[in-house]
């Protein structure tokens, strides 16, 4: 039996939980772990693949592959059923690939203990003592994810924080401007941001007091969580305003998903307050924008929204091209919120 390299397990640790951000941790822990199982001549690692339900929640897709195309991964039957079975139960499991390899399946958890992803490792057979090194790496995993969603999600609601939205839109920019600099073909994807206020939220706590006020921003939460994609960023900013963050092929299809959940929201029937609606304000984010230009045209585009009618979608460049609204070229550093 091969010992595992200590000092190889503690490099990973220090770059594991050097990471801030969800995703890039992830990313961080599935190459560590097919850094680790590589580490161990006998258990020669082919991939590691880590699963996270699709937006339909009907099936789980692979996210990050490490080890393997996505093109080289073709999955048995079997192995999915597996896959779905172990994301039920949450409990590890194992799968004969063949007599020479096996694949190994780790549930990930949340703070509830709710099965959030799969992480499956196909390699040589796992001795013991590297099993037990990848379950305790997988615990200080879930907990340091837990302590950075604590840090990054508004308390009521469980949605990002407003501290959140300027690390994770600086990012996207900064995406979107080297996708534009390498040509890349996702440069043809289309960004948006949008400004979500429930109409007369005000009216709910004067009359039936905050704790149902909350309790309505609570239900607008799930009904978000709900409604958008698993890779939708949505923000509480405070009180009644929430903020969306979506890359789209299309613009139909930002006004598809807006209108959508803008329906949604209308036949829902909050308790005790019945129905309400909700006024949305959206703009399109290109390469070498400013944060707080983006807020101010999303918000101007909600306030149009607000001021006529309320209960629909507004973009602030089909304002502006309508002549509905006057571009406003001034830069500012005013707080919206």
């Amino acid at each position: 039996m091969n010992t595992v390299d200590t000092p190889s397990v503690l490099n990973k640790l220090i770059t594991l939980t050097s990471e801030r951000d969800v995703l890039a941790l992830e990313q961080s822990l599935a190459e560590a772990l097919f850094e680790l199982v590589n580490a161990s001549a006998d258990s020669h690692a082919k991939y590691v693949i880590i699963f996270h339900p699709d937006d339909t929640r009907k099936q789980l897709s692979p996210s990050i592959i490490i080890g393997k195309s996505a093109e080289q991964c073709n999955f048995s039957l079997p192995f999915k059923q597996l896959l779905i079975d172990c994301f039920k139960s949450g409990r590890y499991s194992t799968y004969e690939q063949d007599s020479e390899s096996h694949v190994s399946l780790y549930p990930i958890k949340n703070a509830k203990e709710h099965t959030i992803a799969i992480i499956a490792i196909e390699a040589m057979v796992c001795e013991s003592q590297l099993h037990e090194v990848i379950t305790s790496l997988l615990k200080i995993y879930q907990n340091f994810s837990r302590l950075i969603n604590d840090n990054e999600r508004d308390t009521l609601t469980g949605l990002l924080n407003r501290k959140t939205f300027d690390y994770k839109i600086n990012k996207i920019l900064l995406q979107i401007q080297e996708l534009a600099r390498l040509n890349n073909e996702k440069a043809n994807q289309v960004y948006f941001l949008a400004i979500f206020d429930i109409d007369h939220f005000k009216r709910v706590n004067d009359e039936f007091g905050h704790l149902i006020g909350d309790e309505v921003l609570l239900l607008f939460s799930q009904l978000m969580t709900q409604t958008f994609r698993n890779t939708d960023l949505i923000f509480r900013f405070g009180g009644e305003e929430f903020v969306g963050i979506f890359e789209c092929s299309s613009y139909e299809d930002i006004s598809h998903i807006l209108n959508r959940f803008r329906e949604k929201v209308g036949q829902f029937n909050f308790p005790q307050v019945g129905k309400m609606t909700v006024s949305i304000g959206y703009t399109e984010i290109y390469a070498y924008d400013l944060s707080s230009l983006l807020i101010d045209h999303a918000d101007l585009a909600l306030y149009f929204a607000k001021n006529n009618g309320r209960n629909k979608i507004c973009f602030y460049e089909q304002l502006i091209a309508d002549g509905s609204l006057q571009e406003n070229t001034k830069e500012t550093d005013i707080e919206l919120f």
